[in-house]
């Protein structure tokens, strides 16, 4: 965001004209004016930079994922390095769908596993983009979804899955759905929030709350026997695990990864 520069206040002493009477010497000399003090103008503050941790933060404990430039904190799932496509690209977490050939392709995880915690970051897709955001994911399977629930990332506007509450951008993906469309447009970046606390979590979007759940619960596991994820046993049941980015062959970029551990 661009701020306008603070404006300087120039104070111009008052100029007071005097009537003179007819006989000037009759009429008593102007009192000298008073010097006018200005208060200063209020400073505005800047935001903070990309990829830093506030003094507020870093105090609180939280800790970054990912600092602008390296990704030593990740890599591919069931690999030793990053699968291919994943790169740091101006400030960001970038991920460009590579061509046949040029390299074993999969989801981003972090190299630690967590399991009760606050992650905040911004996601950006381009015109029907999809992704998400998993988190106590195992790699036991062969993909990131068998064990681990998704915030969804998503074009709303030109994706099919925009148009159900369930699979729109925000959603605990296929489960639950939040109560309106709050993505910004293509070419802005949405601030996700999530925070996982034992079986209760929360997911925001773009500082509202989207959708509360109980994991392990029996609303939880009628859910999921309804659902496409009911032939994963382990799906959602894990109490640690990676967070995982998802490659679904498009184009996104993730960027200010956070994340704060929370007692056990």
């Amino acid at each position: 965001m661009t701020y306008p520069s603070a404006l300087t206040r120039i104070l111009t002493p008052a100029v007071v004209v005097f009537a003179l009477a007819a006989c000037g010497a009759d009429s008593p000399a102007p009192e000298s004016a008073e010097p006018t003090t200005a208060a200063p103008p209020t400073a505005i503050e800047a935001e903070p930079a990309l990829n830093t941790l506030t003094t507020e933060q870093s105090a609180a404990g939280w800790q970054l994922l990912f600092d602008g430039t390296r990704l030593d904190a990740w890599r591919g799932s069931q690999l030793e390095g990053l699968a291919a496509g994943w790169t740091a690209d101006d400030g960001a977490i970038h991920f460009v769908p590579p061509g046949e050939g040029e390299g074993e392709r999969g989801d981003l995880i972090t190299r630690e596993q967590y399991a009760n915690f606050e992650l905040t970051l911004d996601w950006a897709v381009t015109t029907g983009g999809n992704s998400g955001v998993m988190f106590r994911v195992s790699e036991d399977g062969d993909s990131s979804y068998f064990s681990g629930p998704e915030i969804q990332i998503l074009d709303n506007v030109a994706h099919r899955d925009g148009l159900k509450a369930e699979t729109s951008a925000g959603s605990n993906y296929a489960i639950h759905g939040p109560p309106s469309d709050l993505t910004r447009p293509i070419g802005e970046f949405n601030e996700a929030r999530l925070r996982v606390d034992g079986a209760q979590v929360t997911q925001w979007l773009n500082g509202v709350e989207q959708v509360s759940y109980e994991l392990w619960s029996d609303e939880w596991t009628q859910l999921v026997a309804a659902s496409k994820f009911s032939q994963w046993p382990q799906y959602g049941m894990n109490k640690s695990g990676h967070i995982a980015l998802q490659d679904h062959g498009n184009e996104i970029w993730i960027r200010n990864i956070k994340i704060l551990v929370l007692d056990d």
